[in-house]
């Protein structure tokens, strides 16, 4: 007389089942991320609002453009920057927020549901889980970079150009600056799926990224001591800021200032180092 499971199967039977593919996973997890409305509400709300404040700035700013800039002693001549406008700190902001909420709820999410147990019986792999999560968080907020970047660029510029100060891509630093802008967010997004994972709480994630993200910066600012201003510039968004300054700005980097490698090497270990705490968590605590 064989032994069979709660759920009728044999052992043999059970051995013998398909395991998960990792395009399965991913298709398990996009039917789970599609089914919550308000994430994809809130990344496309956001992408819109961020577009909006960017064409919006440069749209108050062409009345200002044309009036008599009359040199200040002691400052060089007034000289529009379209990068700085166009591509503006507040909308990145705002669409680093959202992705870091949305890389966090994906993760905390199925703890908070219980739904992680019933993810994890059906494919036992804890590290093909959360490598399927990483693949399509970062997919989908990367997508959502892009189009915020490309399409502020590209609006903000053909509005200036009626005023002769608008870019093209091929000027230099525009499309670094343009990519620095994209990438930024599945970078934010990541660090919010490592805070999931480790916290396992919404508020406590969403406000750990909060903090992340704009508190910690004020306590690397000023220019005395050139290991907190190192640290500063090496932020997320610090080296997104790094990156989309425009070579012909006038802005001052001030002391200690960051590197285009150095900035974008930040960007890079951010991320990294984010998926390997979401692996790494993940796999090794209980559920």
């Amino acid at each position: 007389m064989s032994t069979t499971t709660f759920s009728g199967t044999s052992p043999s039977e059970r051995a013998a089942e398909p395991v998960a593919r990792f395009v399965d996973l991913l298709a398990a997890e996009w039917i789970k991320m599609r089914s919550l409305r308000s994430t994809y509400w809130v990344l496309t709300l956001s992408a819109v609002v961020a577009i909006a404040i960017n064409v919006n700035a440069v749209r108050s700013d062409l009345t200002y453009i044309d009036q008599p800039h009359p040199p200040l002693p002691g400052f060089p001549p007034f000289k529009y920057d379209p990068l700085f406008h166009g591509l503006g700190s507040i909308a990145a902001d705002v669409m680093a927020l959202a992705a870091a909420s949305f890389g966090a709820i994906t993760v905390f999410g199925e703890y908070a549901t219980g739904m992680i147990r019933t993810t994890l019986a059906a494919a036992p792999d804890r590290r093909a889980v959360i490598t399927a999560k990483v693949v399509l968080v970062t997919a989908i907020t990367l997508v959502l970079g892009v189009i915020v970047s490309v399409t502020s660029f590209f609006t903000t510029n053909a509005m200036l150009a009626s005023r002769h100060v608008g870019l093209s891509i091929h000027d230099p630093g525009c499309l670094r600056a343009v990519a620095a802008y994209a990438l930024v967010i599945p970078v934010c997004a990541l660090i919010g799926m490592a805070l999931g994972a480790v916290l396992r709480h919404a508020t406590a994630s969403i406000v750990s990224a909060v903090g992340m993200l704009f508190i910690l910066p004020m306590l690397f600012g000023g220019e005395r001591y050139r290991f907190l201003k190192e640290i500063g510039n090496h932020l997320p968004l610090a080296a997104q800021g790094r990156l989309t300054l425009n070579p012909d700005s006038q802005t001052s980097l001030g002391a200690f200032p960051a590197t285009i490698t150095g900035s974008w090497i930040a960007l890079a270990a951010w991320a990294l180092v984010s998926v390997a705490v979401a692996v790494v968590v993940v796999r090794r605590r209980d559920v």
